[in-house]
């Protein structure tokens, strides 16, 4: 009869450590042959290599000399990820210390091999209660491990290693820390298990249980001293059981990642909401400062768009008229009047006077002006009327009052026109009050004026014709670009040199808008760096998470997690902390928003953009600052995190 090959085949395995300098070799040169559906037992006293050997045989460790084939395959020439399948596929560990996951229901402990394998989650449901069921847990489905006594927790951990098949069982002392009746009963299901096929490798330094292997290998100061078998298959073993049916292995289940993480953010709230702050904070920040800019931004812009985009203002190059050229006439305002599409010409011209009414005397600007003003400024009269052509070619003691001015001139009058003010010591008959416009895109408030006949200023108040301005308004803004060129050149030639600048509404709004939109990004920007802060913290409790709970991870890379999935599932958990501070942060955001908006009279423009850019931006931070802890994570080597306390 032909002699199967071996399931596992040892040659020459050696395991050295080194601590502080110090080399010291626990195995010596191992070689042992198993096959399928044997049952042996590995003897041996403390420190003998034993279970050294065991976390090598399940690929929780790698020896430093020797080969070790399964399957006819050298598992050296695996890599982590494919370690970790064969892990989750073949191999089911009993451990002394039962390595379940605390916190979570003895159902959800004995189902973990399979999230890994990628197990639809009612099948695994159901696969799990009937593990637990037959080995007398039925009524126990949902009790946690602290809720279990040492005995019912070794049978949930046989269970885990029975989830997804277990076609090779790793029990290492699995009654070391049972009583003699707990014990015999944990021994009596590796003896079925034994039978019905799976090939169970027993770990213990007790010769009384090693006696009920079928094999016995002794070890001895990591050498093996006697082997009761010959390492042959005396006959063919029985099938074991079918595997359960599966899909392929994904990189993590969600649902798992999800279950972890907030298990682990909700066993510490204290720490998890003081690191939520810095990311609550972070995004209120970015949300409230976007709103609030955006909200300045069309503010500005609508102040600046009241007067309209369909006119172009001319001003003089020189503000002394005594120096060569910088000066502007009336001529120059009657020329450029002429030109095509041009539809009104205001000329105009500021200064400085000081108004008397009775016992109030104000400062305030005065505008000399023409009859084209409320068309050019689309500035109407509230109360009264705008001053006529006939005042402006008499040169008529005449003023309209802004709205600023009405009020602290003549406080408690509602209608100014008829009264007589003084400006600068001469009388001015009041004709009308303007319709208060307010702040304009500067935060100049734009209803402390008056505005009187450009003549009456020239004369009166001036002492000189030049003017400040003028004001062009075109026909046809599709034709702005053109109508300027035409300006200049008509300038030009009666200047014979560009003693002035040309602007327009339209380009002074795209310059404005610019303005404000780097305004609001500056603004996002430096509460973006708060949410930076917040992203810290977050890699902060993340390292601290995976340092507190390295046994954890442990128990999940013997269960068949490979480090994508752990690399996953620590992702997750900073993801779903810093989604939750966006979440809060948002709320927040909106808070600090409405009540900016009431209490400072700001204009504050939520976007859905802004929002989801914060959102983003707040979850993109737990990424970025979960990678370095997730990836530290996933590194770690197995059998030191199980032996981590």
């Amino acid at each position: 009869m032909t002699t199967p090959e071996p399931l596992i085949a040892l040659a020459g395995i050696r395991r050295a450590f080194t601590q502080g300098g110090v080399t010291s070799e626990v195995l010596r040169g191992i070689s042992l042959t198993i096959h399928a559906g044997e049952f042996v037992a590995i003897v041996g006293q403390s420190g003998s290599g034993k279970s050294t050997l065991m976390n090598i045989l399940g690929l929780l460790d790698s020896p430093t000399g020797g080969t070790y084939r399964f399957a006819g395959q050298d598992v050296s020439s695996l890599s982590r990820e494919a370690q970790a399948e064969l892990r989750r596929e073949v191999f089911g560990f009993v451990f002394q210390r039962y390595h379940l996951l605390p916190g979570v229901s003895a159902r959800a402990n004995a189902q973990l091999p399979a999230v890994y394998a990628g197990m639809g989650g009612e099948a695994r449901e159901r696969r799990a209660a009937a593990l637990l069921e037959r080995l007398g847990l039925g009524d126990h489905l949902d009790h946690r491990p602290d809720q279990l006594s040492g005995g019912q927790q070794q049978r949930v951990s046989i269970a885990r290693a029975l989830m997804n098949g277990g076609e090779v069982i790793l029990a290492d002392e699995p009654t070391g820390a049972l009583d003699s009746a707990s014990g015999g009963a944990v021994m009596d299901l590796l003896r079925e298990l034994a039978a019905e096929g799976h090939t169970v490798i027993l770990i213990t330094h007790d010769p009384a249980v090693a006696c009920i292997a079928r094999r016995v290998v002794e070890i001895r100061d990591g050498v093996i001293v006697g082997d009761s078998g010959d390492g042959e298959a005396t006959q063919p073993p029985p099938a074991p059981a079918a595997r359960p049916e599966r899909h392929a292995p994904a990189l993590f289940a969600l649902s798992e990642a999800l279950r972890s993480a907030l298990t682990a953010l909700a066993g510490n709230p204290f720490r998890t909401a003081l690191t939520l702050l810095g990311v609550v904070i972070g995004t209120a920040s970015v949300i409230a400062m976007l709103a609030i800019g955006e909200g300045t931004r069309r503010q500005v812009l609508a102040r600046a768009a009241a007067t309209g985009t369909d006119w172009i203002v001319v001003m003089p190059d020189n503000d002394n008229p005594a120096l060569p050229g910088g000066r502007m006439t009336l001529a120059d305002a009657q020329a450029l009047a002429m030109l095509p599409n041009v539809k009104a010409v205001n000329p105009g011209r500021w200064t400085t006077v000081t108004l008397t009414a009775g016992a109030v005397s104000v400062r305030s600007e005065a505008f000399g002006t023409s009859i084209a003003y409320p068309e050019t400024f689309r500035w109407t009269t509230r109360k009264g009327a705008f001053f006529t052509a006939e005042d402006d070619r008499a040169g008529a003691p005449v003023m309209v009052l802004g709205a600023t001015v009405a009020a602290r001139l003549l406080p408690g009058v509602a209608d100014p026109s008829g009264r007589y003010v003084l400006a600068n010591g001469i009388p001015f008959l009041v004709t009308g009050v303007l319709e208060p416009k307010g702040p304009d895109e500067r935060g100049m408030d734009r209803d402390d004026r008056v505005v009187l006949p450009l003549s009456t200023a020239a004369s009166r108040l001036i002492g000189s014709s030049d003017l400040g301005g003028i004001q062009v308004t075109v026909k046809d803004t599709g034709h702005l670009a053109e109508t300027k060129r035409h300006v200049r050149e008509t300038l030009l030639a009666r200047h014979r040199m560009e003693d002035f600048f040309i602007n327009d509404m339209a380009s002074r709004i795209a310059e404005l808008a610019q303005t404000q939109s780097a305004m609001a990004g500056l603004l996002a920007v430096i509460a973006s760096v708060s949410l930076l802060v917040g992203g810290i913290g977050v890699m902060n409790i993340m390292l601290m998470s995976v340092t507190e709970r390295t046994r954890e991870i442990g128990i999940r890379m013997a269960v068949g997690a490979s480090g994508r999935d752990i690399l996953s599932q620590f992702l997750a958990e900073a993801m779903i902390l810093a989604g939750a501070g966006g979440v809060a942060g948002l709320a927040l955001g909106l808070a600090v928003g409405v009540g900016a908006a009431v209490a400072m009279d700001l204009s504050v423009v939520f976007q859905l953009k802004a929002i989801a850019l914060a959102l983003a931006g707040a979850v993109g931070t737990g990424l970025l600052f979960g990678y370095m802890p997730a990836g530290r994570a996933a590194r770690l080597d197995p059998v030191q995190a199980l032996a981590r306390e």
